[in-house]
């Protein structure tokens, strides 16, 4: 849905478009893809099937799901070098083979242990149930979720199925029994002390957000089990069969005390021995084993340890590495000479590589927990990556899930109303680095407006011609001050210099304003900070707008000082088309061809801060010799959608 592609792949697509213009294509590496595996996705087979009469197979499920996604992305301008599908080729064989690999690594140096657990099984349905067959209320202190699965919650808290308060199948609305199964589980508390480490380290690296410092923080804290006042007299009738722990009375105001432990199993016997003496509890945020495998047929195989096989891997951990096998999947599908290197090790170890991970804020405990201690413990030279953290954006000022009861519109149906430039710049402006943003589209906006007087009836706001659309702040910018700017230039060269470019040099202050805006646009989009980088070109180019202004009207009938403005204006133009170039690409390209260069020479930022001339010269031209593209009357660079129009 929409916040897919707004909150994460537009983000994603801005900065690899940044890297690929500011250190070269060929050193830079943008891949993606499907979940093909999990319970999810069996789940939503099984109700399409069931409810839809659906014949194809769950494979055909997952490739028809892969491709909208795919259009979806091709339509948003989403540049991936590749998008594929853990369970879909060319990624499927080369993800099978890295996981088998992992795993067998992970167990041959110590970090899997075999655990047996319980898990939900639906006696009247007669089958275990994978985890999004079970539904209940998040265990975790503090967590108001009531859309929780067998083992993590709608917010991304952990706990074991044992934990979920009133568990229903969703087979059968009967409650699910536990029963005992055997899987592979990765030792994460033995990596408490690296992980703060860590996190020591990226509270010094400006990259990252500290709210993915805050957030795993905590979960590196003490196993904790918090018990209601009103259960006082039954725990500490039992209190003495728990294992060693500190008791802490409730603090003013709050009606329940902690028990915190050292060890995670100890807080484990001890709720077994809570439950007994019928002492109701919650949980807190801790670092647990983290799950490896699973007993659900649609998975990646896992590899047969110690004769326990017929077991798929779960879809997060397969996922967490699934980046590494697209990454060796895009290398050996490439052209000989596209990349600087085809080993994925130079990607992901060499110390001259860094790797960039764009994920929702509730996503953290896997990329920036699980994942780094499991990158540790395999132990083949990963560094860890910066995790690009973004807070969700929310649908008319509700978060919206396609899962949840505010449907959020797909992100293709948007463009019924609206160009991918527009949204891009729009999402890209939200600041999402920050805080969580509503995104209100005026077409999709059902609050009353006012009441009509003639009629008495209500309006809706997307009824409403008074109420401006917040979705189009943001592409004023391009339908007017942009292409303005490049209009006035090549419209002014048409009649001014018989198409060719300005033979004079820019003003020394505007080719420092060009260097300015460049340097600080360079900062921020390193950083992560669209919103205030797009806000610096806006700025400029609006400077160079009212300069073009002033000096060509104070030049009527003054031939050179005509060219003069023009000369300032072509150099503002074409550093306001580079700077945009990863936001809103398809427009930037359409200048960047009118003004007669080549793109992999006007995008290269080794000539940033070239002059005109400067970058003529690169290209074996001259000003004077160097033709532009003539345009035809009222061109725009950057079109209202269609729907706009009409409204106007």
């Amino acid at each position: 849905h929409f916040g897919h592609v707004g909150g994460v792949f537009v983000p994603a697509d801005f900065f690899a478009r940044f890297l690929r213009d500011r250190i070269g294509a060929e050193n830079v590496l943008f891949v993606s893809g499907t979940d093909c595996y999990g319970s999810p996705i069996m789940e939503g087979f099984r109700t399409r099937v069931k409810d839809e009469g659906y014949a194809g197979s769950i494979s055909d499920y997952v490739r028809e799901n892969h491709d909208a996604q795919r259009e979806a992305l091709d339509a948003y301008d989403i540049s991936l070098d590749l998008y594929s599908g853990s369970g879909l080729e060319p990624a499927k064989g080369i993800h099978e083979k890295l996981t088998a690999e992992v795993i067998t690594r992970l167990y041959e140096r110590g970090h899997l242990r075999r655990m047996s657990t319980r898990q939900f099984f639906d006696a009247q349905a007669g089958q275990f149930l994978n985890g999004r067959q079970v539904m209940g209320h998040c265990p975790v202190r503090g967590c108001k979720s009531e859309k929780a699965y067998a083992d993590e919650c709608d917010l991304g808290h952990q706990f074991d199925p044992e934990e979920l308060i009133s568990p229903v199948s969703q087979l059968t609305g009967t409650t699910p029994e536990l029963r005992p199964v055997d899987n592979w589980y990765f030792d994460l508390p033995a990596f408490e002390g690296e992980l703060k480490a860590l996190m020591d380290e990226w509270d010094l690296d400006e990259q990252v957000r500290p709210i993915v410092t805050k957030t795993v923080r905590e979960s590196l804290v003490a196993p904790v089990i918090y018990v209601q006042d009103k259960f006082r007299a039954a725990f500490d009738s039992a209190r003495d069969q728990l294992p060693d722990h500190t008791l802490r009375e409730a603090e003013k105001g709050q009606q329940s005390f902690s028990v915190e432990f050292s060890r995670w199993q100890d807080r484990d016997e001890a709720r077994g021995i809570l439950e007994a003496a019928g002492v109701r509890f919650r949980t807190g945020k801790c670092l647990l084993p983290f799950r490896i495998t699973g007993n659900i047929e649609w998975g990646v195989p896992a590899p047969e340890l110690e004769g326990v096989g017929s077991l798929t891997v779960w879809c997060w951990p397969e996922s967490l590495w699934a980046p590494i096998s697209f990454t060796q999947a895009a290398l050996a599908t490439s052209d000989e000479g596209r990349y600087s290197s085809r080993d994925w090790r130079d990607w992901w170890c060499d110390d001259d590589a860094r790797v960039y991970q764009f994920i929702g804020q509730d996503n953290i405990y896997f990329y920036c927990v699980a994942q780094p201690a499991l990158w540790k413990a395999l132990d083949w030279g990963l560094f860890q990556d910066t995790p690009v953290a973004n807070y969700h954006i929310l649908f008319m000022n509700k978060k919206a899930s396609s899962s949840g009861k505010v449907k959020p519109p797909m992100a293709a149906e948007l463009l019924d109303n609206y160009t991918p430039e527009q949204l891009r710049c729009h999402w890209l402006s939200l600041g999402l680095d920050q805080r969580a943003v509503s995104f209100s589209p005026k077409p999709y906006d059902t609050s009353v407006s006012h009441r009509d007087r003639k009629t008495g009836r209500d309006v809706l706001v997307r009824d409403d011609p008074r109420v401006v659309d917040p979705a189009l702040k943001e592409s004023a910018f391009l339908t007017n001050i942009f292409n303005r700017l490049a209009r006035s230039c090549l419209y002014g060269t048409q009649s001014a210099c018989a198409g060719h470019l300005p033979t004079l040099a820019a003003h020394d202050d505007v080719m420092a304003a060009c260097r300015e805006v460049t340097l600080r646009f360079e900062r921020l989009a390193h950083g992560f900070d669209a919103h205030n980088a797009l806000a610096a070109v806006d700025a400029f180019a609006r400077a160079a707008n009212k300069r073009w202004g002033e000096a060509s009207k104070a030049a009527q009938g003054d031939d050179v000082a005509y060219e003069q403005a023009l000369a300032d204006a072509f150099q503002a133009l074409r550093t306001v088309t580079l700077l945009m170039h990863p936001a809103t690409p398809s427009g930037c390209e359409k200048v960047c061809e009118h003004l007669g260069f080549d793109s992999d020479l006007f995008f290269d930022w080794e000539h940033a801060f070239d002059s005109i001339a400067q970058l003529c010269q690169a290209q074996g031209t001259t000003p004077a010799t160097h033709q532009t593209v003539g345009l035809p009357p009222r061109f725009d660079f950057f079109e209202r959608h269609p729907s706009q129009i009409r409204q106007r």
